[in-house]
């Protein structure tokens, strides 16, 4: 049996290759949308992709199941558990395999067994594999976004993302009882996750790729409770917020998502044919490097550096998936994979781009402060002071007087909750500098001049200017 991992670090996204040696057969488990690499490994192996599923509709990324399963001719398996609300609707278009707990089938001599796993959401199925020419017992499980290295999948996305009102504590219980359920299992088993660390799929990934299921059960904090109502209440404290981009994936996956090929080819239009976009009221991200952006940038453009390898979640938050999209780049050499990056969220309408020669007149500045210059501004000048980190980051610590707090995503729906007044500043702060950039670039392209970016990380403001620990009764979160 061949094994193989594929990992997409932009959104600590895994997904597999098993194969059959004797036979030359092979499943892909999870696919991201970029399915070459997987045709590309099976053809390297002299085997033939023809078996393609997923665990679950997923919520974070576009899934290449459809697409794959057609490129190659593979039989498309789904899941058929969970309630009606999300059971996948192209199922049948597709000519798609639905499966339930227990079913199986064969790739080569590779046996492959359903087990329902429901928590993080009802349809949620995991693969146990059995390679049968060399063993009778199972292996491992392929167990999605149920059971991660230290960590079990979130129950809260289908109402924090879907907004399906009262399903997270449902989720919660039917997580406690997949882990029940995964308790009575063999220790021996490897376990072969979704996601690593810094998915937004759960609260506490660990960064290993793989991991044994007697090691989840003597450490994993999910296989320490024996009581539901304290595991539901742990399950649902400290979950991060959850992406705005996450409904919208929800929907692509359950429909089906357009093949690549049928997407638009972005242009390139020039420094005229952007400024009217951006008068018309256009979303153009910046994804130059946060020290070209605050040296010189366009007008009403929003930086969203693609320093950070996670820059398309934030590309996530802001944008208008009904509309168009358009970026700044500085080289066309980085359009295919930034467009890589965004379709793998599903910005699919990419119509166009400029590149840094368009920057060659009538630029902005990103106006900056340090520590320094702040602790001295405190002292004589009224200011708003705006923390853009997570609630957890900011409950833990803040820096002293504090007005504001929204996390960097959330500011386009609470816009009215910042004050405008010109003659007022509003300091913009975060860990590194790199949300409070997003936030200060999106902030003056709605209208607001009297920004300051504080791009200093939060280690060295934290010894210079004073700092709060623990929340207030009477602060506004």
């Amino acid at each position: 049996m061949l094994l193989k991992y594929f990992y997409d670090e932009q959104l600590a996204q895994a997904s597999y290759l098993v194969g059959c040696a004797a036979t030359g057969e092979a499943l892909v488990i999870d696919p991201s949308r970029e399915v070459e690499q997987y045709i590309t490994a099976a053809q390297a192996h002299g085997m033939s992709i023809t078996h393609v599923t997923e665990t679950h509709i997923h919520a974070d990324f576009v899934s290449g199941a459809r697409e794959l399963a057609t490129l190659t001719g593979a039989a498309l398996y789904l899941s058929d558990m969970g309630s009606a609300d999300w059971k996948y609707t192209y199922a049948d278009a597709a000519g798609a395999i639905l499966v339930r707990d227990g079913d199986w089938w064969k790739v080569g001599n590779v046996k492959v067994e359903v087990l329902h796993t429901p928590g993080h959401t009802p349809e949620h199925i995991s693969f146990m594999i059995t390679d049968t020419a060399a063993a009778d017992k199972p292996l491992g499980i392929f167990t999605g976004d149920f059971l991660f290295v230290g960590d079990v999948g979130r129950p809260d996305l289908l109402e924090e993302a879907a907004g399906m009102i009262g399903t997270k504590e449902v989720g919660a219980r039917q997580q406690f009882a997949t882990v029940q359920r995964f308790k009575h299992l063999p220790d021996y088993l490897q376990i072969f996750p979704g996601h690593g660390a810094g998915s937004a799929c759960g609260k506490a990934l660990g960064a290993m790729p793989s991991t044994t299921l007697g090691y989840e059960k003597l450490f994993n904090p999910a296989f320490q409770f024996e009581d539901e109502t304290a595991f539901v209440a742990w399950l649902l404290e400290g979950q991060p917020e959850a992406p705005r981009y996450f409904a919208q994936m929800k929907h692509v996956n359950k429909h089906g998502s357009p093949l690549r090929r049928e997407l638009p080819v972005p242009q390139r239009l020039s420094r005229a044919e952007l400024d009217a976009l951006l008068t018309e009221g256009a979303f153009v991200a910046d994804f130059r490097a946060e020290q070209a952006f605050r040296k010189a940038h366009i007008p009403k453009t929003v930086s969203i550096p693609a320093t950070s390898r996670t820059f398309s979640t934030y590309v996530g938050w802001f944008v208008e998936y009904d509309k168009p999209f358009y970026f700044v780049t500085e080289r066309d050499a980085d359009v295919p994979a930034l467009l890589s990056a965004l379709h793998a969220i599903g910005v699919d309408n990419v119509q166009g781009y400029v590149t840094a020669e368009a920057l060659r007149s009538h630029t902005d500045s990103l106006p900056m402060i340090d520590s320094d210059s702040l602790a001295v501004r405190r002292e004589d000048e009224p200011f708003h002071l705006l923390d853009v980190r997570g609630a957890s980051e900011h409950f833990e610590t803040r820096i002293s007087g504090t007005t504001l707090h929204i996390p960097v995503g959330h500011l386009p729906r609470r816009f009215a909750e910042i004050p405008h007044n010109e003659r007022v500043p509003i300091v913009v702060y975060c860990a590194s500098g790199y949300r409070s950039q997003i936030a200060a670039s999106w902030l003056r392209a709605q209208g607001f001049t009297n920004v300051l970016n504080l791009p200093e990380s939060m280690a060295l403001w934290a010894t210079r200017i004073a700092i709060e620990h623990g929340v207030k009764e009477d602060m506004p979160f």
